[in-house]
């Protein structure tokens, strides 16, 4: 079996206008990145595409110009400000499509990722990650930071060291994030979805503090099933709790899909050697084909604002970039055609300023993340608008009711004169 090289050997292999393609969050090879941009002078035309940086790097600021320069596909901590500051671009995408994007318009040169040790067949895992990473297996040469504190997870997530230009050895913490519901409109929220699943359900929770409440109000159910973008300290207390058994799926009964995990050291604990976690690459986790085939599909996604015809900007934060639209169009979609299926875009009715979220129309430079036509329910802390099945006339009317009362006349108005009312 090869054995472990520095991390600066990576540079070896990089040649000039690659493309490297780099996982989502814990994924992360800090060591290989930080090579990169200490090599930086050897390089020309190096590209990194990946997902929701969470460190703020000096290549994603770009200080080392046509060198190495970022490519992102969901703003995040670390290439937000960046962004803005034009710096870096933004590849618009639906999370189920990243793989074909990168395998379309990018020379996918190589994957370098974070990693499991190798195990005695010669195997790593990519850990909490599959992701676009996995799907790109087979097809394109690795190099992995095996990381002696990432858990070994099971899945189509798994590299033979056959198929590895070189690896490096680290033991270090893996990122984390911490998220607390101490919110009381988050647990009204939480409240008025929970007594909406019924047993048997299939969930798909987003990151956050309502999904994660939402979950916890889940403990008394029975055979629920996860079927999920990203797996959280929240979906580990529901299978822990009993309540996920997975038992009614009619895919991968009894295992919890995921394509990458984010959470506490007490998840990675978890998730190592854990038989129940089916990580899967992300073009099979968000196919909105292969969500709409799950019975009583429930998906559950934040959002930022929605105007009075339905259309829901979640990826914009007063008109001004902040993320990108993730999965969240591909489960809308997904629990859309699921028998029994239900989506849920949840929010809080004002901004911490007093703004509504309720808006008579996006304010200017949103995006509109999941169309009108897809949008199911709205939940706010004062109730739920089912949209679904519903003309103009009868959304507006519901999502007023839903927004805080303090606007409510207002939005009145303006439906009104929109001709809505």
């Amino acid at each position: 079996m090869i054995g472990s090289i520095a991390p600066e050997r990576l540079l070896d292999f990089l040649e000039p206008g690659m493309d490297v393609i780099v996982p989502i969050l814990a994924g992360e090879p800090e060591s290989l990145i930080d090579a990169m941009e200490a090599g930086n002078e050897r390089l020309s035309g190096v590209r990194i595409h990946r997902m929701d940086p969470y460190k703020e790097r000096a290549y994603i600021r770009g200080e080392f110009g046509d060198r190495l320069r970022h490519v992102d596909y969901y703003l995040g901590p670390g290439s937000r400000q960046a962004y803005w500051d034009g710096h870096c671009e933004l590849m618009p995408n639906h999370f189920s499509d990243i793989p074909r994007l990168m395998r379309e318009f990018t020379n996918h040169g190589m994957v370098i990722a974070g990693a499991s040790m190798p195990d005695r067949h010669g195997y790593f895992s990519l850990g909490t990650n599959a992701d676009y990473c996995a799907a790109l297996i087979g097809e394109v040469p690795f190099f992995l930071e095996a990381n002696r504190q990432m858990p070994r997870t099971q899945g189509l997530n798994q590299v033979h060291i056959s198929q590895v230009l070189g690896w490096t050895e680290v033991d270090r913490p893996l990122y984390e994030r911490h998220i607390v519901a101490d919110d009381p409109r988050h647990h009204a929220i939480a409240g008025f979805i929970a007594e909406r699943v019924p047993d048997g359900a299939c969930l798909q929770f987003g990151i956050g503090k309502i999904p994660n409440k939402v979950a916890e109000l889940l403990s008394g159910h029975q055979d629920l099933g996860v079927h999920t973008e990203v797996l959280s300290d929240g979906v580990m207390s529901l299978v822990r709790s009993g309540a996920a058994t997975g038992a009614r799926k009619r895919f991968n009964r009894g295992k919890h899909v995921t394509t990458f995990c984010l959470g506490s050291r007490a998840l990675y604990d978890w998730l190592d050697d854990n038989p129940a976690v089916l990580m899967l690459p992300v073009d099979q986790t968000n196919d909105p084909r292969l969500i709409g085939g799950e019975p009583n599909m429930i998906s559950i996604n934040g959002t930022t604002e929605v105007d009075l015809m339905g259309q829901a900007a979640s990826e914009t934060m007063a008109g001004k970039y902040w993320s990108s639209s993730g999965g969240q169009g591909d489960f809308a979609r997904g629990a859309m055609h699921s028998e029994g299926g239900q989506a849920f875009l949840v929010t809080n009715s004002t901004t911490s300023s007093g703004r509504s979220r309720i808006r008579g129309q996006l304010t200017p430079g949103s995006v509109v993340t999941t169309l009108k036509n897809t949008v199911d329910h709205v939940v706010t802390e004062h109730g739920v608008a089912k949209l679904r099945g519903k003309t103009l006339q009868q959304r507006a009317k519901a999502l007023i009711a839903i927004a805080a009362p303090e606007h409510r006349d207002e939005l009145t108005r303006e439906a009104r004169t929109a001709g809505m009312l």
